[in-house]
């Protein structure tokens, strides 16, 4: 199947690295002008050259951490002012903060919020109005499969990605009529920067591709994920031949979720 994005513009929160830069990258390869929001100049200035070299297509970067509202707004923008809106939005910002129950605090499940939740509304917000214009558009949703089936002790973070779901699930219903399809995909055990620091953390004497497999033991398919095909299902939703696809939460977890 041949996926064109010719026309588009994609916005990806967390761009610069790891999920979200191989969904930018994956766009970017099928036509769209890609536009990278994260926290880290450095990470975000290289991300932005070489998806640009690599693709010959238009790559912006704002540094934008989008738990700051007014920052968000600045960077939208310059990204309208630019691209007149965008066609594909991608919420993939936060990390996984786990605690048993003891040790959470107030503070901490707002940050969550502030991070995963509240800055999806925002741009949502801010985006409508050109979907809505145009009759299209596309909202991705970046979660994980265990917000479905969280375990003990993963508080906050699995708290805040089920609302991810419930959101999805409400806009799709809501936006439907405007042409503006919302899904979510669910991660599991894919490779990221992420991954390195839990390498780092959990096992630095193994080596790197051993940690993983040891990992991956209950997962169906025995291995870990790649970016790389994880951004592909992203390019697929975000595309016109899935023009009859809205208000899923597709696990792409290598079969590890029991829930669907």
């Amino acid at each position: 199947m041949q996926i064109s994005l010719e026309g588009r513009t994609a916005l990806v929160t967390g761009g610069s690295k790891g999920l979200g830069y191989a969904m930018a990258s994956r766009f970017a390869r099928s036509g769209a002008d890609v536009v990278l929001l994260a926290r880290g100049k450095e990470a975000l200035d290289k991300a932005v050259d070489t998806l640009a070299r690599e693709t010959g297509r238009k790559v912006r970067g704002h540094v934008c951490d989008v738990s700051r509202r007014g920052e968000v707004d600045a960077a939208w923008k310059e990204v309208e002012a630019e691209f007149g809106g965008v066609d594909i939005l991608v919420n993939n910002a936060g990390g996984s903060i786990r605690f048993p129950v003891d040790q959470l605090s107030p503070e901490l499940f707002s940050r969550d919020l502030e991070l995963k939740i509240l800055p999806a509304v925002q741009l949502i917000q801010l985006a409508l109005p050109h979907m809505r214009g145009r009759k299209r558009g596309r909202i991705l949703n970046v979660l994980s499969s265990s917000s479905k089936a969280p375990d003990a002790g993963s508080a906050p973070t699995t708290v805040t990605r089920s609302a991810g779901l419930t959101l999805t699930k409400v806009l799709s219903r809501e936006l439907a009529a405007d042409g503006i399809l919302v899904n979510a995909l669910c991660t599991g055990y894919i490779k990221s920067e992420q991954w390195v620091g839990f390498h780092k953390k959990d096992a630095p004497d193994t080596p790197y591709e051993e940690y993983l497999a040891h990992r991956a033991r209950d997962v169906p398919l025995k291995r870990v994920g790649e970016a790389e095909e994880f951004a592909n299902v992203a390019c697929f939703l975000a595309s016109d031949q899935a023009s009859y696809v809205t208000g899923v939460a597709i696990n792409i977890d290598g079969g590890l979720c029991p829930v669907l």
